[in-house]
């Protein structure tokens, strides 16, 4: 796919950058290679393929979910400077 000045400036304006005429052909050229370099790898065959998460055969290493600290919720609540029903009561900042 080939691109254009007028292609460029509008993308250019999209994006909300500043390109100098100087500057379009130099950007026509290069974003038609990265275009055409995505074209490419399209025609890639990948239907054999199987989708992967991680180059390496490996699991991740979780540690076992258990407690490991008892609740102090009440210990915490009593030194809050207002509680209702085992909720933080907070003022207002928001009018």
């Amino acid at each position: 796919m080939a691109l254009y000045p007028t292609d460029v400036r509008q993308i250019a304006h999209l994006a909300r950058l500043e390109v100098s005429d100087d500057e379009i052909a130099d950007y026509v050229d290069k974003l038609s290679q990265i275009i055409d370099l995505v074209d490419q790898l399209q025609q890639v065959d990948t239907g054999g393929v199987v989708p992967m998460a991680h180059p390496l055969d490996m699991s991740q290493r979780l540690r076992a979910d258990e407690v490991s600290e008892e609740n102090q919720r009440e210990l915490f609540q009593r030194n809050a400077s207002a509680v209702t029903d085992g909720l933080y009561r907070v003022p207002k900042v928001i009018d």
